[in-house]
């Protein structure tokens, strides 16, 4: 099936939710984004700082693009003056450099809380009393050129459907605990990011609003082409 095909494949199965799709774009030339961009795609997410860069100017000036890769604060300068959504927020200090970077560039960049859900330790992200900690301090109430917008969490790599389950009910569950604590009389607080190629439908059965999705539209990646 062809790059078009796939993007309405899963555009049909998001019918009836809230639930948008994020194009993962790592690895994939600019010519399969630009088919993807022609049959309606409009959100990208890129892993890494590098790729994304390269490619935003190539490609038309209204896509949304997130990063949803691990970011380190030295990084943000270089997307900062383009990048939609940063879903991997993981630290107050990462936030204080966007909002830095932001400002520079006169803009309000939108964020996500990246919350440690799986079981394995090498994925990132924060715990709920690290994000409670992070929302009540007075460097974040100063802010204003970042958006907190919802979180984003990444499930164990498994084929155990119950533990997925709970590990996706659980980052719906720091969201709806944020939203009413923090965020209740503010609208724009209404994204849980969460559900990939093999796990998206239990992603979607449990309240996602952004499903990350990049093999089942682009193909398989070739890492061989891409510099690290």
């Amino acid at each position: 099936m062809s790059v078009a095909d796939n993007l309405r494949y899963f555009e049909n199965q998001l019918q009836g939710t809230r639930a948008r799709l994020v194009a993962v774009t790592k690895t994939h030339p600019v010519e399969r984004l630009q088919e993807a961009y022609d049959a309606g795609a409009r959100l990208f997410g890129e892993n890494k700082v590098q790729e994304m860069v390269a490619k935003q100017p190539e490609l038309p000036a209204d896509i949304e693009w997130h990063l949803i890769g691990h970011l380190q604060t030295n990084k943000v300068k270089y997307i900062a003056p383009f990048v939609h959504t940063i879903q991997s927020v993981d630290s107050l200090k990462l936030l204080q450099e966007i909002e830095k970077q932001a400002a520079k560039h006169t803009r309000v960049i939108e964020c996500l809380l990246q919350f440690h859900v799986a079981e394995e330790e090498t994925k990132s992200g924060l715990s709920l009393a690290e994000a409670e900690e992070m929302l009540q301090s007075d460097a974040y109430q100063a802010m204003r050129h970042v958006r907190v917008t919802g979180v984003m969490g990444i499930a164990t790599n498994t084929t155990d459907e119950a533990q997925l389950r709970r590990e996706f009910a659980e980052l719906r569950g720091y969201f709806e605990l944020l939203q009413t604590r923090y965020f209740a009389q503010q609208p724009a607080f209404r994204e849980i990011s969460m559900g990939m190629s093999s796990d998206y439908q239990l992603a979607l059965a449990e309240g996602s609003t952004l499903i990350r999705v990049g093999s089942a539209i682009f193909g398989a990646r070739n890492y061989g082409t891409v510099e690290s």
